[in-house]
């Protein structure tokens, strides 16, 4: 399978628009305590029909130790209680910011929670060392998308101030994940 991955950054917060929730039932908390069940079922939920294969053979304790870096949060999205997505940040050296993992349950998709989600996990990127004392201020916040993710993921990007630095096509193998949930849908 032929797959396009494009690097985006930013540089400044000041591109950054607020986007508010698109309801009241819709909330973002920070999960604070570590959890690596709960971090790998948001992974597979979100995960599972657009092939992220990565973290699936990570052993528990490789869960844990990647979770519990300083600096490494996730945060997640609800709808009415109900787990809807996330973003993970992970602290990188000299002041950047990595948006590791960001999306949506599909059967929260289209609805206007994940241009919220990721203006939150953004801001939240950028004030991260306000939260982990020792880290250095943020410079420079950056993530990853490709041609595998959600027809609406790089406009996405493109709207929350987000800018392309590098391109990359690559061959990979065929993956096999854990979903899409069979009987699931968005």
């Amino acid at each position: 399978m032929r797959v396009t991955t494009w690097s985006l950054e930013q540089t400044s917060p000041d591109g950054l628009p607020a986007v508010p929730a698109p309801s009241e039932h819709v909330t973002v908390v920070r999960a604070e305590t570590p959890s690596p069940e709960f971090s790998r079922f948001l992974y597979t939920a979100v995960g599972g029909d657009i092939l992220w294969t990565d973290r699936l053979a990570l052993s528990y304790a490789q869960w844990q130790e990647t979770l519990g870096r300083p600096g490494t949060e996730t945060w997640v999205a609800y709808e009415k209680g109900t787990p809807a997505g996330y973003v993970e940040l992970q602290a990188q050296p000299e002041g950047v910011v990595e948006i590791a993992y960001f999306g949506l349950i599909p059967a929260f998709r289209g609805r206007r929670i994940g241009g919220h989600l990721l203006s939150y996990g953004t801001a939240r990127a950028w004030d991260l060392a306000d939260r982990w004392p020792g880290l250095p201020p943020t410079e420079r916040v950056w993530l990853h998308t490709c041609s595998k993710d959600g027809e609406h993921a790089m406009d996405n990007y493109l709207r929350r101030g987000f800018t392309l630095f590098d391109t990359k096509v690559e061959e990979e193998p065929d993956a096999v994940t854990p979903g899409p949930w069979a009987g699931a849908h968005g």
